[in-house]
């Protein structure tokens, strides 16, 4: 089935499979956060974007991309309690790496009661198998937000100069309609000059987001409210 980005609480993940990579967007927890197992197709290996809740469904995610339950890393996008609520149990389990945003790193450790080993900084790789995520900061929602920007390798059937389609998991930090929640003025300001010079200055419309709650959208579809957004200050 076509994936269409629309996953609920207790439903089945929606699936992506691109050549190099499959992504399995699930929905979990009371807040309905977004989980996203990313997993190499031809090493097997897999990184999961926020265990943010319900500890047994994000096992049976992961069992889905891989029967021995294989996790290599989980990247947590920022610091806010619902989209870390089943890192102690994913980690505990799995015996997957944790990464984070160098400047939620500690508080994300602290609030879980885990070693954050991976300290990521704006322009950072994240290896995934034969893949690599790139790190993008977007600060404003948190100190250390951060997006993850997956590009997919040229089609060597179209013209030399025209790049793969670029995947972008964005946190809490995009949305359709908007940036995330900030607490206003310099933080707002941050957000929004991180998102301008760092994903809409530097990606193209098609690039598509997946975001930490809530339907996926495109930077296309969001392009023409830039200005809206800042206008209204949220």
């Amino acid at each position: 089935m076509a994936y269409t980005g629309v996953a609920s609480p207790g439903g089945p993940a929606d699936v992506r499979e691109l050549d190099a990579l499959t992504i399995r967007k699930a929905s979990v927890g009371p807040m309905d956060n977004n989980a996203y197992l990313l997993t190499c197709r031809r090493t097997g290996a897999q990184l999961l974007v926020d265990a943010a809740a319900d500890a047994d469904r994000l096992l049976e995610l992961i069992r889905e991309g891989s029967p021995q339950a294989r996790l290599d890393a989980v990247v947590t996008t920022h610091r806010h309690r619902d989209h870390i609520g089943a890192l102690t149990s994913i980690l505990a389990v799995t015996g997957a790496r944790a990464l984070a945003g160098a400047d939620d790193a500690q508080a994300i450790g602290e609030a879980a009661d885990v070693h954050v080993e991976g300290r990521v900084h704006h322009g950072a790789t994240v290896p995934l198998g034969d893949l690599a995520l790139e790190v993008i900061a977007l600060r404003g929602h948190t100190p250390g937000s951060i997006a993850l920007a997956y590009r997919e390798p040229r089609d060597a059937r179209a013209p030399e100069a025209v790049p793969g389609r670029t995947h972008l998991f964005t946190g809490d930090s995009l949305f359709p309609g908007g940036p995330g929640r900030t607490s206003g003025g310099d933080d707002f300001d941050s957000l929004m000059d991180d998102l301008q010079r760092r994903v809409f200055d530097t990606l193209p419309d098609d690039t598509w987001v997946y975001p930490g709650h809530g339907r996926d959208t495109t930077l296309g579809a969001e392009r023409p409210h830039l200005e809206e957004w800042r206008a209204r200050r949220w």
